[in-house]
């Protein structure tokens, strides 16, 4: 079934929206509950993201591809997997849908609607690791995309993220739009607004190299 450019950009909002709210919501309440450990806060924080990862991506692949996420429109449409022509929709209701993710968190947990984050997290080591997190999260993608079944694709990203939160020194964002919504939240999992640019920077040069990569890795095969 062919979904409209509405109903896939509806489906792109929506899921950005419960990924950020997955994200600064289970940080709030780790943080929280945690009673002042940041590593079993982190732990917490970890396991409702990669869980909610895995449940949107088996929800909304079959209706948007489930990308939530600027750097993955944007490769799509590098390897002509997804017009160009539809990328601002996609871009717009990532970005928006991440505000509102953020929103809907401080929401349930009584806060301000909007924060700006004190957090910081900048430094060539966090920027660096921002570089590496997105390069594995394409490299994720494009490799077990080529299985053809959205199942595989949510097990995998799912369990990179989980996994990268913890073997990356930026506890790995990988998302433009992700990044952005959290630097208006001033909780566990925020990041200081002045830190968001060289850590887009870094995402999109991560992902532009995946991208690179897998197209020669997917090239002619030789015998």
């Amino acid at each position: 079934m062919k979904f409209s450019l509405a109903q896939r950009s509806a489906a792109e909002f929506l899921g950005t929206a419960f990924l950020v709210g997955a994200v600064v919501g289970s940080g709030i309440m780790a943080e929280r509950l945690a009673a002042g450990s940041i590593a079993l806060a982190l732990l917490a924080n970890t396991i409702a993201t990669g869980a909610a990862l895995v449940a949107l991506i088996l929800t909304l692949a079959p209706i948007s591809g489930a990308h939530m996420n600027p750097v993955v429109t944007l490769s799509s449409a590098s390897t002509g997997a997804f017009p160009w022509s539809e990328m601002p929709h996609y871009l717009l209701s990532q970005f928006f849908g991440g505000a509102a993710g953020t929103v809907m968190a401080h929401l349930m947990f009584g806060l301000p609607l909007v924060s700006l984050s004190h957090h910081a997290r900048g430094g060539s080591a966090q920027v660096f690791s921002e570089f590496v997190a997105t390069f594995g999260l394409l490299a994720v993608i494009h490799g077990s995309a080529r299985r053809g079944d959205s199942t595989v694709v949510a097990v995998a990203v799912g369990s990179y993220i989980t996994a990268a939160y913890w073997f990356t020194a930026s506890t790995s964002f990988a998302n433009p739009a992700v990044t952005l919504a959290r630097s208006l939240s001033d909780t566990f999992s925020g990041i200081q607004p002045a830190n968001v640019p060289l850590f887009v920077a870094a995402q999109l040069a991560g992902g532009a190299a995946a991208t690179l990569l897998f197209r020669r890795l997917s090239g002619p095969r030789t015998n």
